[in-house]
């Protein structure tokens, strides 16, 4: 059962002995103490605990030159071959041009290309101001499904804006994307201010010379690809929300924008998740153009935002498109446990911060049941949480034993450092999980995204300063039997 009207959401939480505050109530600059605060007072349900037990610190070892071979249980795809292809700075996001260049997102602010196998070392121009700090910056880049005539590219992102007095800002003072290429190897020019990829006023995202404070606004850009930058570059989409955290998009089988806005993890802000007049905690579905369709779910219901397609959501990590039913995969990372794939329905209600397989940081459930009326089940859920990233389905010729998995990234396992993974997901004819496979663990890195290459190959990015993109490639075939 879903929820489709505001009344339903209500009655969802009046059954949980909360009230709905609006994003204004919430503050919505941020994680009201984050992960490793004291909350001021005890926290008004489990998910909104802002403490953390025990935190172990332990860096990634760096990532050795490669090439890697790895193995796989599939005796078909048995062993793999890895090759490090280009070291970037906490790569996000990527995607292809028509002749075969990548595009890579550097959570930072910068995007890169890669030109038959090789990184140019000047950042792409036009890349509008991007605040990075904490889990904010670069998100995702996507091309329009007519990109052949328009040239057209998206990029989410976190945009620097000033804070009302009364609302802080999240995270720490951040380095825009103009800074970040100053300080980075082989880095552009910073951009002149008022130019596109420009600082925004105040520098490092901070007070700067009397400034006000600022924080990190999802938005999406559409830019115009000439072949070598990003030109008439400008904000389609301005959700007005701060303190959100990761975005991902895709373009429907309808041709409307899906992307995800995701809300903050902990402290009393969770409750934006629930809140319909806050995009943060939802998924949304725009036209092209960034506007409104007509038929969204929640349009024309009073307070709701127009643009809402599902909510309910913690911090949704993938927006994948299932090749045979149409429908959108969300990669969602859990608190303590409680990792989620969800399928999108429309205006239907995923129940964070309510209920969920998960427990909060220090320890207690977030819901003595994960299953509440009113609220979708996942599709696939991980305990302990692997601190799910992107997600692709493998349709290629390369690996023919793992057509149909759907392949995901982690950045850790169990709240443990150095055990992040790439995983394989294994489903029968009706999308029911029957198997799933931990791969290149021996690498010992966060991993933040896959895709499949337009060559049928898988392409992963680490998520680490010292970041990468890799490629997987098949191995000789093994022996009959083995």
């Amino acid at each position: 059962m879903r929820i489709g009207l505001k009344a339903g959401v209500l009655a969802l939480v009046a059954a949980s002995g909360l009230a709905v505050a609006s994003g204004h109530a919430q503050g919505q600059g941020g994680r009201q103490g984050g992960r490793g605060g004291a909350p001021a007072a005890p926290p008004s349900i489990p998910a909104a605990e802002s403490r953390i037990y025990d935190s172990i610190n332990w860096a990634s070892p760096p990532l050795g030159d490669g090439p890697f071979n790895l193995e796989s249980a599939l005796p078909g795809q048995r062993n793999l071959h890895v090759v490090v292809m280009a070291r970037l700075t906490q790569p996000w996001s990527m995607t292809w041009l028509p002749d075969g260049s990548m595009l890579v997102t550097e959570r930072p602010g910068r995007l890169r290309i890669i030109k038959n196998g090789v990184l140019d070392p000047t950042p792409v121009a036009g890349v509008p101001p991007v605040r990075a700090s904490g889990l904010q910056g670069l998100m995702d880049v996507v091309l329009h499904p007519n990109f052949a005539q328009n040239r057209f590219v998206y990029l989410a992102y976190h945009r620097p804006v000033e804070v009302p007095a009364s609302t802080p800002a999240a995270g720490p003072p951040a380095a825009t994307n103009a800074a970040a290429a100053a300080a980075a190897p082989n880095a552009a020019a910073p951009a002149a201010a008022g130019a596109p990829g420009a600082p925004a006023p105040g520098g490092r995202g901070g007070r700067g010379n009397a400034g006000p404070p600022m924080a990190g606004e999802t938005r999406i850009a559409r830019g115009v690809w000439n072949g070598s930058a990003l030109t008439d570059v400008r904000d389609i989409f301005e959700s007005g929300a701060v303190g959100t955290e990761s975005t991902r998009m895709a373009f429907g089988r309808d041709g409307m924008l899906y992307a995800t806005v995701s809300a903050p993890g902990t402290g009393e802000a969770v409750h934006r998740s629930q809140d319909p007049s806050d995009y943060a905690g939802k998924t949304i579905r725009l036209r092209d153009d960034g506007s409104i369709p007509p038929d969204n779910p929640f349009v024309n219901r009073a307070g709701y935002k127009p643009g809402i397609y599902t909510l309910g959501h913690r911090n949704g990590h993938s927006m994948a498109l299932n090749p045979e039913t149409g429908e959108f995969w969300v990669t969602e990372q859990g608190p303590n446990g409680g990792d989620e794939i969800n399928v999108l329905k429309p205006g239907a209600n995923y129940g964070w911060p309510f209920v969920s397989y998960g427990r909060n940081y220090m320890g207690p459930r977030v819901s003595a049941s994960p299953v509440r009326d009113g609220t979708e089940l996942p599709l696939v859920v991980w305990v302990p949480a692997i601190a799910v990233t992107g997600g692709t389905f493998y349709t290629g010729d390369r690996f023919p034993g793992w057509k149909r998995n759907f392949f995901v990234g982690g950045l850790r396992e169990g709240e443990t450092p150095r055990t992040g993974q790439l995983q394989r997901l294994q489903f029968n004819e009706n999308w029911e999980e029957i198997r799933r496979e931990p791969l290149l663990r021996e690498l010992h890195q966060r991993i933040r995204d896959v895709r499949q290459g337009p060559d049928g190959l898988l392409y992963v990015l680490t998520s680490e300063e010292a970041g990468a993109v890799l490629r997987i490639e098949p191995g000789p075939a093994v022996a009959p039997g083995k």
